[in-house]
């Protein structure tokens, strides 16, 4: 996995050069060094200050866990039932896994500036560095359009160019749609706890995380592998499912994980979002500790947050969330052991040991 690893992060190289050399657009000096390479300076409490070189893309692309990217090559390795890739076969996988994390990129930018964020993978957001600000709404936007020359460049002679091109535009419709639904629940003025519920829930994670993060690499390499989308539609059920377990992990972590591991400072309680925590509250308390909550959720102040993470454990939802852990584990297992290829069924569950029990 070590030199598979290796090869990918050696195609990011390959991808950013090329993108910085695009002729269909002539870059100016001030444009190509935003781009490639963004300078600001950070003072220290000695009077001295010191210069670091940040390169936007560096700084938003790959700095995650590349789970996303690096799933595509393994999954089409599995796909291709131990076959050795050829190094065009790793590099055209990899340039696909690196289309997700230029895609995971352009969401998050613009995510963080919607939510307000103080945090990304350990360091300030984007729009938080000194001088970027709403420019990063701009960078997102061209974040996403490098997908385009990604494809345009390295798959427009391959017969699946066209489904490649239908595949990102539709995941990217259903997550800006699944963030619609996300956002307009927890408009300012207009905060009401009793429209939250499960179905809402998996509604938003449906559309807003599952589509792009588990099925999009998996339906990537199964179109490298020359298999038909339309065809796999159980497949895409098995992932979106996972991705809704994958949430759940996520809004859990949100409140109960340590900034230090996780790499951000969570804020759903604050930001009212829809969490799976908050709707499972709402299902288990009393009339008066709804009130409570209702009280207490969506405000930005520490004492009001405190007392729902108190309410939280009052309600051991620790416990709740172990609980639905175990069974949606037994549950995707027991529907990936009912297919019928054990090719899909090995990335499958390749996907699933992954992010079983995720500490971050």
């Amino acid at each position: 996995m070590s030199e598979i690893r290796a090869k990918f992060l050696e195609a990011y190289s390959i991808l950013k050069s090329e993108l910085l050399n695009d002729p269909a657009f002539e870059f100016t000096d001030d444009s190509r060094q935003w781009v490639e390479r963004f300078f600001f300076s950070f003072l220290f409490e000695l009077d001295s200050s010191c210069h670091f070189g940040i390169w936007m893309l560096d700084y938003n692309v790959p700095g995650g866990k590349l789970n996303r990217g690096l799933s595509v090559i393994d999954s089409y390795k599995l796909l291709k039932e131990g076959k050795e890739l050829s190094e065009e076969e790793i590099f055209l996988a990899s340039s696909l896994g690196w289309c997700i994390e230029w895609l995971q990129a352009y969401f998050l930018v613009l995510d963080d500036i919607m939510d307000n964020s103080v945090t990304r993978r350990g360091q300030p957001c984007w729009f938080r560095v000194p001088k970027v600000g709403m420019i990063a709404v701009n960078d997102g936007i061209m974040l996403r359009n490098h997908i385009s020359r990604i494809l345009k460049n390295h798959f427009k002679g391959k017969t699946y160019y066209v489904d490649l091109l239908d595949l990102f535009n539709e995941v990217e419709f259903q997550t800006a749609s699944g963030q619609m639904i996300d956002l307009i629940t927890t408009l300012e003025g207009e905060k009401d706890l009793s429209k939250y519920s499960l179905p809402l829930h998996h509604r938003i994670v449906q559309y807003k995380t599952a589509y792009y993060s588990f099925y999009l690499p998996v339906a990537c390499a199964l179109l490298m592998a020359g298999e038909d989308l339309e065809k796999h539609l159980d497949v895409q059920n098995i992932l979106v499912e996972m991705g809704t377990y994958f949430q759940v992990q996520d809004d859990y972590l949100d409140c109960f994980g340590h900034p230090d591991v996780i790499g951000k400072v969570g804020t759903d309680i604050e930001d009212f979002k829809c969490s799976w925590l908050v709707v499972k509250a709402l299902e288990l308390s009393t009339e008066e500790q709804k009130k409570f909550l209702k009280e207490n959720y969506g405000k930005a102040d520490e004492e009001c947050v405190k007392k729902v993470k108190e309410l939280y454990k009052v309600l051991d939802l620790e416990g709740v969330f172990a609980e639905y852990e175990n069974n949606s584990y037994q549950k995707l297992i027991k529907s990936i052991e009912a297919h019928p290829s054990k090719a899909v069924q090995a990335v499958l569950q390749s996907f699933l040991a992954k992010i079983y029990k995720r500490q971050k």
